[in-house]
């Protein structure tokens, strides 16, 4: 029996006020325990779907249901890590962990536990102690992760929290994360451009077109987990990323994929 799913996504349309259409009739379904990855060209609507199931923008038409729904209506137990790192350059890195669960009252004692249980699962555990300025660019991304589990979230929404570093971090924290999403059993909605990053990740990639954004396709990921540094250089591997790769290419204005 299939999962049930924890977002369901029917027929969505967003606009910003009088601007124009951002996603139309969009259409996704997300089951508890994927790996879903949306990849598109630039200004498809991508960082849009994540606020969306956040809840930090309402839909203009169309429905969008979550599952387990919390008192607010807003999904339980999720948590989003964008783009940038966002930590308090005033904090350490213990304090930015917990800043979350303290806004929720929970006790020093149980924060401190659940500090050192993340900070551990990101393999910063030493680094507690020290303070943004003197991490690197993908310290500051583990802490943003640490952060966001923190929370046990059921549901992890990631908007491009790799884009930023050389290729050789991203990958390894490709791997951390699935690593980590062993331990924890969160289902994800990852957003990228990058289809090797998109492949390597996911159970399903989602390709959107732009203008507005749609559902172009669904592509199953038929690799086994876990999944290391070996299964980059498989030809299943390289076969799929070919596959996303040209279904990507068919959805670019030839204007943008010329530069």
């Amino acid at each position: 029996m299939a999962p049930p799913p924890i977002v369901e996504i029917q027929k969505v349309t967003k606009r910003f006020g009088d601007g124009p259409i951002i996603l139309e009739d969009l259409s996704l379904s997300v089951a508890s325990g994927d790996f879903v990855s949306l990849i598109g060209p630039s200004g498809c609507g991508k960082s849009t779907v994540l606020r969306l199931i956040a809840g930090l923008t309402p839909v203009t038409s169309g429905t969008l249901n979550l599952a387990p729904r919390a008192a607010d209506n807003r999904v339980a137990d999720l948590a989003f890590v964008f783009q940038e790192a966002t930590l308090l350059p005033w904090l350490n890195v213990a304090d930015n962990v917990e800043l979350p669960l303290k806004l929720r009252g929970v006790s020093a004692a149980e924060r401190m536990v659940t500090r050192n249980r993340v900070l551990e699962l990101v393999i910063l555990r030493d680094k507690a102690a020290a303070y943004p300025r003197q991490l690197s660019g993908g310290q500051k991304m583990r802490v943003s992760i640490a952060r966001a589990l923190a929370l046990s979230p059921k549901l992890l929404l990631l908007d491009e929290p790799f884009g930023a570093l050389d290729e050789m971090t991203r990958e390894r924290l490709n791997e951390e994360l699935l690593a980590i999403r062993d331990q924890q059993e969160w289902t994800a909605v990852f957003v990228t451009h990058s289809v090797a990053e998109a492949v390597f990740l996911s159970n399903r990639v989602v390709v959107l077109a732009a203008q507005p954004g749609r559902v172009h396709a669904e592509i199953p990921i038929p690799l086994p987990y876990p999944r290391t540094a070996e299964t980059r250089l498989s030809a299943a591997y390289l076969e799929v990323v070919t596959t996303v790769t040209r279904q990507l290419r068919s959805v670019i204005p030839v204007a943008q994929a010329g530069g």
